[in-house]
């Protein structure tokens, strides 16, 4: 039952969770908020198209090549780069090959296992994520998936991270604004991370500042970033994976 049948939302973490629930929902959202899918919605309102990779690549360079595409680098060297804020800014019609090393590699996991439709969620366009989730399911289950961090190097176990389970509470609460009892519904695991982000919500930016992946950003002088990625529901725009790149789904109401 780790698929969490019947429920319509579901919810779980990494990896291995994505592989539990994809065979068995229409449409999977990754949610990385700090900051890969925060990074990829940003980029996509400044009317971008992002090209997700692997992290530590030699490939990468040569990828954008091919894809006529820029590739992202260290913000600390003036490059574009993960952070959401500055890709708020970045010239319409850029193709931004972005890697990450939890949300890109769960998205295309989605997409290998078959999954239809594979979406960008975060805190930013957390009820546009909803809408479109919903619509695009047609009445088959959504899983949430909370990326998380790895304990060492990107390398190590999965870490829970809090402000992955915020974002992903913030598409379920979407999804279930109620918290139903009857379908369809979240999930009693769902609805956990419904509860946190819905007890977190009067504090949001405090409770991802406060979160240790919060803190990281701001011992490096990046307290923009934190911001943007705490601002709830700021966006309609919606990544959606197509083939090897994120473009804008259109939300409907």
């Amino acid at each position: 039952m780790t698929r969490q049948d019947p429920d319509a939302y579901r919810f779980d973490w990494g990896a291995e969770g994505l592989a539990a629930l994809a065979p068995h929902c229409a449409v999977v959202v990754i949610v990385d908020v700090l900051r890969f899918t925060t990074a990829v919605t940003c980029a996509l309102e400044s009317g971008a198209t992002v090209l997700p990779y692997r992290w530590n690549d030699d490939g990468a360079a040569g990828y954008a090549v091919a894809n006529d595409a820029l590739l992202a680098g260290r913000r600390e060297d003036g490059a574009l780069s993960l952070s959401p804020t500055d890709l708020l800014t970045v010239a319409p019609g850029t193709r931004l090959v972005l890697p990450s090393p939890n949300g890109s590699t769960l998205a295309f996991m989605a997409r290998d296992m078959g999954v239809g439709h594979v979406l960008a969620g975060c805190v930013r366009n957390a009820s546009a994520t909803a809408r479109v989730a919903r619509h695009l399911a047609d009445g088959g289950a959504i899983g949430v998936i909370a990326a998380g961090e790895r304990w060492g190097v990107h390398e190590g176990p999965l870490r829970p991270a809090v402000e992955d389970m915020l974002g992903a509470g913030a598409v379920l609460a979407a999804l279930d604004p109620s918290g139903a009892i009857s379908p369809p519904r979240c999930s009693p695991e769902a609805a956990a991370a419904r509860a946190a982000f819905v007890a977190a919500r009067p504090r949001l930016y405090e409770a991802v500042a406060e979160c240790v992946s919060g803190r990281e950003l701001l011992a490096r002088g990046w307290e923009d970033d934190v911001a943007t990625s705490a601002a709830h529901d700021v966006s309609t725009v919606v990544g959606r994976l197509t083939a090897s790149e994120f473009r804008p789904a259109t939300p409907r109401t």
